[in-house]
């Protein structure tokens, strides 16, 4: 049987790794290998990459092109390293952000040319796209508010994307709406502002319907 790539997209507090953790849990049930990772990261090389693009580890402000070779370079080793290897041997990946986060962030976003974005993106997966793309889509504010109650109770703080204007967050969201629209095929849109266990529900359906 052949493995499977499912990705997690959505705006900042969608409630991703949540769901990821969930549907692992349902899959494993059903006796299927999974693994989980998430981007950037997933890597020796993309977690030192993660530093750089999560948290400004180098100290200075990272041009739009740079943030985005960056994205790819984590992309690229993940794939090599992990994804690839994985889903060849039959197992199922769930990965948390992947190409569409490129296209929303910087594309939408950042306003960088989305056939430039393309190109770059279907080089840094070895032309392997996802077998399923779940959008969890959340109004900007709600999202903010649930990384506000997170934060609250932990040591951590907004990194550098999260700090970005709340304009910013809104271009990403209606960019991700236009990527799903654009892929009908590969994305299923998940309504995030729902209870953990209806979105779980819902996850589990369109894996499903498309998958199983």
């Amino acid at each position: 049987m052949s493995g499977k790539l499912i990705t997690f997209e959505g705006p900042e507090g969608s409630g991703k790794s949540t769901q990821i953790r969930l549907l692992a849990e349902k899959l494993e049930g059903q006796g299927i290998e999974v693994l989980c990772t998430r981007e950037p990261g997933g890597t020796a090389t993309g977690e030192q990459i993660r530093n750089l693009l999560q948290h400004d580890a180098a100290g200075e402000p990272l041009a739009d092109r740079a943030e985005l070779l960056l994205f790819t370079a984590s992309r690229a080793q993940l794939m090599d390293r992990v994804i690839l290897p994985a889903v060849e041997r039959g197992g199922w990946v769930l990965c948390d952000r992947f190409i569409d986060s490129t296209m929303a962030y910087q594309g939408f976003a950042r306003g960088m040319d989305l056939a430039t974005l393309d190109a770059i993106n279907t080089f840094a997966i070895y032309e392997r796209k996802p077998d399923l793309t779940l959008l969890l889509d959340l109004d900007i504010e709600a999202g903010f508010g649930r990384l506000e109650e997170r934060y609250s109770d932990s040591e951590e703080s907004h990194d550098r994307f999260e700090r970005e204007a709340r304009e910013f967050h809104h271009r990403v969201r209606d960019g991700y709406r236009k990527l799903a629209d654009r892929e009908p095929a590969r994305f299923r849109v998940v309504d995030a502002h729902r209870t953990i266990d209806a979105v779980e529900a819902a996850v589990w359906s369109a894996v499903k319907e498309a998958l199983l």
